[in-house]
């Protein structure tokens, strides 16, 4: 389980780059989905509360030699994709570069050292090694993970980080050019160096435990929350704290994260919030599966709440997936079942393009 979670970041390297001396390999996931919610019949959407979506992501990964690989992740989506931008308006489609990293690697028996540079995901938390929906046994995120706006971004950060194993401990450290909290393009202003990194531990085989924590400053000029009379944004530190733990034997998998957030601020009060959630799947049949996932969010700015998400899995070939989902989201300011979401996602994985010698 260490391996995958330190080794794998988004996406798995391909088979025929890792035993070939060296070699290029494109992988590729396509989700399509529809959804129905009566938030984007709400303003500002004002839409129908029927719509759809698509989500493509490339894994180019280009093995050098036994040592030296360049991996990326490259994903095209429609908006909205996910429940949190059913509050906002208008369609339209998106390209992100999640990855784009040079990595140098030694790797030995019960021993390991990773060495990337370039775009990474943020190395806070654990749910971005479940990121691709063939991974993610539901059709949603956690509510602290996303584009932005959200505790822990999804978008890649421009930096460096080491990851490393040791027995059953596995570590791993990153500095990146903005916070998760905010992420910036290296070709924004207000870029400060960020820190985030973890440490983990396996107790016996597929039960795993770790912490994660990540500080640095994360206001920018134009940051919705920058108002007037706030100090230099270097000045204003973002910093987040996390637990967490997977288990898996036989039909079972749980996962499970808590972690908690502080934004400070001068010319308002600081910004706090605690998130975690619960996440269980059950294989039923060869080909069927039915996962829940419960969750909550406290924080000092607005009211909380929680969700509570129930996904049914069908594979009709090794290559797709059909998952038929709904969320609850309940809460003092949501009224009855206006914020809850049926789906139905369709997830391909495409035959992969390789040269290798």
């Amino acid at each position: 389980m260490k391996a995958a979670f330190i080794l794998l970041s988004l996406a798995m390297l391909p088979a025929t780059a890792q035993e070939a001396s060296n070699g290029f390999d494109l992988s590729t996931t396509l989700t399509t989905e529809a959804f129905y919610s009566h938030q984007l019949a709400q303003p500002p959407r004002e839409g129908t509360p029927l719509d759809g979506a698509f989500r493509a992501l490339f894994y180019p990964t280009w093995k050098i030699n036994s040592h030296w690989t360049l991996t990326g992740s490259v994903q095209v989506r429609s908006r909205p994709l996910f429940a949190d931008e059913f509050k906002t308006q208008g369609h339209g489609i998106k390209t992100n570069v999640l990855q784009a990293h040079l990595d140098y690697s030694r790797i030995a028996a019960k021993r390991s050292i990773v060495v990337r540079v370039g775009m990474l995901p943020t190395a806070f938390g654990s749910f971005l090694a479940r990121y691709d929906d063939t991974r993610n046994p539901l059709t949603q995120m956690p509510a602290a993970y996303g584009y932005y706006y959200r505790p822990v971004t999804t978008v890649g950060l421009m930096g460096a980080q080491v990851d490393a194993t040791l027995g059953g401990a596995d570590f791993r450290a990153q500095l990146v050019n903005s916070s998760p909290l905010n992420p910036r393009s290296i070709f924004d202003h207000d870029q400060y160096g960020s820190w985030a990194g973890g440490a983990g531990y396996t107790i016996r085989q597929g039960f795993r435990v770790g912490v994660s924590a990540l500080r640095g400053p994360y206001l920018d000029r134009h940051y919705p929350f920058f108002f007037p009379g706030e100090g230099r944004p270097r000045s204003s530190p973002g910093s987040g704290y996390g637990i967490d733990v997977a288990w898996g034997h036989g039909p079972w998998n749980v996962y499970g994260e808590l972690q908690k957030f502080q934004m400070t601020y001068k010319a308002i009060p600081d910004f706090n919030e605690h998130t975690g959630y619960a996440e269980v799947r059950r294989v039923l049949a060869p080909r069927w599966y039915i996962a829940e996932r419960a969750e909550y969010i406290r924080a000092s700015a607005f009211r909380g709440y929680q969700t509570y998400e129930t996904a049914v899995g069908f594979r009709p070939s090794v290559h797709q997936l059909v998952k038929v989902g709904y969320q609850i989201q309940q809460g003092s300011v949501i009224r009855g079942t206006l914020a809850n979401v049926a789906e139905i996602q369709v997830v391909s994985t495409l035959p992969s393009f390789s040269l290798a010698r």
